[in-house]
C-alpha cells in the first residue's frame, strides 16, 4: 500500500506539467499551430478519418493519472506525444482535457499527425464556391470556420460566436471589411480593457469582428465578435481580403465614403446548439463527424447589411 502511494505520488508529479498546460490558464498556442499548419500537398492526399470512444478509467478514481493513461494511448506509450495529440483531441471535442473526469468518454480519431483539414467537418470540395477567389463560413451549429479558395477546402477551425441570449452573432451573407492587429474591444469594462489581436471586420455597423482567443472550446459565448485560435486568427488575418473605399488606407472607411470593392465573402450559417456543440453522432460502435451542410450557392444566403444588398443590386442590373 505504500509503494502504491508513492508511485501515485510519482506519477503526480511527472504529469502536473502536462495537466497545467490543458488547464484553462496556459495554452501552448505553438503546439496548436504545429497542428493547423500541418499541410499535405493537396487535400485529395488526406485519407479519410474515423473516430472511436475511449472512457477514462483508473482504479483508484484519479483523474489525472486517467488522463494519463489516455495520452499514452493516442501516443503509442509514449505520454509526451500523446500530451501533444491531446490539442488536436481538445479541438475535435470542443472540450479541454483538464475538465475530463473519470468515467468520462473521450472521441479520439484512429490517425493523427494528418493535415487538419483531414479532421474537418466541412466539406473538401464546395461546388456552389468555385467562382470566389476567397469564401470565409462560419457554422454556429458546429461552432467552426471553413476558408475556401474557388471552392477547395483551405483551412477550418473552432470558434466561439456570440450568446444566443444576449449577443448573437447575426446569421447572413456579409464581407470583409478593414483589418486592424491589434484593437481594445468597445465593449470592455472600464477597468479591464479587453486586447484583441488579429482583428478582421465583417459587420462594421455592429462592430462584428473574427479575432484570437485562447482556445474557443467553450461553445457560443462571445459578445457576438467571432473567436479563433492565435493561428487561425492570424492565418484569417493575411489571407482575407478586405474592402477598398474613396478615403481610407487603413481600411477603417470615414464618414461618407464610398465603397469601391468589397471584401472577401463571409456567410454565416447554421442555428444556436443546445450548449456547447455536438460535432458527432454518437453511434453504438463507433462515433461519426457530422458533416456541415452548406447552402447550393453563396447568393442564396440572403444578404446581412445594406453593404450587400446594394452590391446584390449592381450585380442584377
Amino acid at each position: 500500500m505504500i509503494r502504491k502511494f508513492f508511485l501515485s505520488i510519482l506519477w503526480l508529479m511527472m504529469i502536473a506539467p502536462l495537466a497545467s498546460a490543458q488547464s484553462g490558464g496556459y495554452i501552448d498556442q505553438d503546439a496548436v499551430a504545429d497542428i493547423l499548419n500541418l499541410r499535405f500537398e493537396t487535400v485529395d492526399h488526406i485519407p479519410d478519418v474515423f473516430y472511436k470512444y475511449h472512457v477514462l478509467n483508473n482504479e483508484s478514481g484519479n483523474n489525472a493519472l486517467a488522463r494519463n493513461a489516455f495520452y499514452r494511448l493516442i501516443g503509442d506509450g509514449n505520454t509526451d506525444l500523446g500530451n501533444q495529440r491531446s490539442i488536436l483531441v481538445e479541438m475535435v471535442n470542443r472540450r479541454m482535457m483538464q475538465t475530463f473526469t473519470v468515467g468520462d468518454t473521450i472521441i479520439y480519431p484512429v490517425q493523427f499527425d494528418l493535415d487538419f483539414r483531414g479532421y474537418s467537418p466541412f466539406p473538401r470540395y464546395y461546388p456552389g464556391g468555385r467562382e470566389f477567389d476567397k469564401l470565409f463560413i462560419m457554422d454556429k451549429s458546429i461552432q467552426a470556420f471553413a476558408a475556401y479558395e474557388y471552392g477547395q477546402l483551405m483551412r477550418w477551425g473552432i470558434i466561439n460566436t456570440g450568446d444566443p441570449e444576449t449577443t448573437p452573432t447575426p446569421n447572413g451573407r456579409f464581407n470583409f471589411n478593414w483589418r486592424e492587429e491589434y484593437r481594445i474591444s468597445s465593449e470592455s469594462p472600464e477597468d479591464e480593457p479587453w486586447e484583441m489581436y488579429w482583428v478582421m471586420n465583417f459587420h462594421a455597423a455592429k462592430g462584428m469582428h473574427v479575432h484570437q482567443y485562447e482556445m474557443p472550446t467553450g461553445g457560443p459565448l462571445s459578445h457576438g465578435c467571432v473567436r479563433l485560435v492565435d493561428a487561425d486568427a492570424q492565418w484569417v488575418y493575411e489571407w482575407g481580403d478586405t474592402w477598398e473605399t474613396t478615403s481610407s488606407s487603413t481600411g477603417i472607411a470615414s464618414v461618407g465614403a464610398k465603397i469601391l470593392e468589397q471584401g472577401s465573402t463571409v456567410l454565416v450559417i447554421g442555428g444556436e446548439p443546445n450548449g456547447k456543440p455536438q460535432p458527432f453522432y454518437l453511434g453504438h460502435r463507433y462515433p461519426v463527424l457530422k458533416p456541415v451542410v452548406l447552402p447550393h450557392h453563396p447568393y442564396d444566403i440572403p444578404p446581412g447589411t445594406p453593404q450587400q444588398i446594394a452590391f446584390d443590386k449592381l450585380r442584377a442590373s
